[in-house]
């Protein structure tokens, strides 16, 4: 089966949670809004890291950082995170992954030209529960799966 298997590329970085953000601060040309606990971000990354909190200042913080430094964050803090976060992160992602193609007509019409091809969020940083690591091939490429749904839902 034909794949987009990296979110990583120019072409297919509208995929990523990253998105509109590059490393090097600047953004690509289609804007993200995406709401978290009435708070309005500007990529879903931040929403997402800002969801492992549940601390409403905390969040507005995160609501103004790059997504970089949200994901830096809680490198160092993983004993802060909320106590329930491991049975609510996937429904907080996929609500968060659907307001941002839901908000946007034209990366609605991006997803939706990527046709009947396999999503495969592949990383090189080890993340098997969201994406498949490429160098084991493993993961349960639970982003990917999201995008491919939404897509579905868009069609109809």
């Amino acid at each position: 089966m034909k794949k987009i298997s990296t979110f990583t590329t120019e072409e297919h970085r509208f995929l990523s949670n990253f998105y509109p953000h590059k490393k090097n601060g600047e953004k690509f040309e289609h804007l993200v809004h995406v709401v978290y606990n009435q708070i309005v971000f500007d990529c879903v990354e931040n929403a997402y890291q800002a969801a492992k909190s549940l601390d409403v200042s905390l969040q507005k913080k995160m609501a103004e950082m790059s997504p970089y430094e949200t994901k830096a964050y809680w490198d160092e803090r993983k004993a802060e995170v909320r106590s329930d976060w491991e049975v609510a992160k996937f429904q907080i992602m996929r609500d968060l992954v659907e307001q941002k193609f839901a908000n946007s007509q034209s990366l609605a019409k991006l997803l939706l030209e990527t046709g009947e091809l396999l999503l495969e969020e592949g990383n090189d940083w080890g993340d098997v529960y969201w994406g498949i690591d490429v160098d084991s091939g493993i993961g349960e490429n639970y982003l990917g799966k999201i995008l491919m749904e939404i897509r579905a839902k868009l069609r109809k």
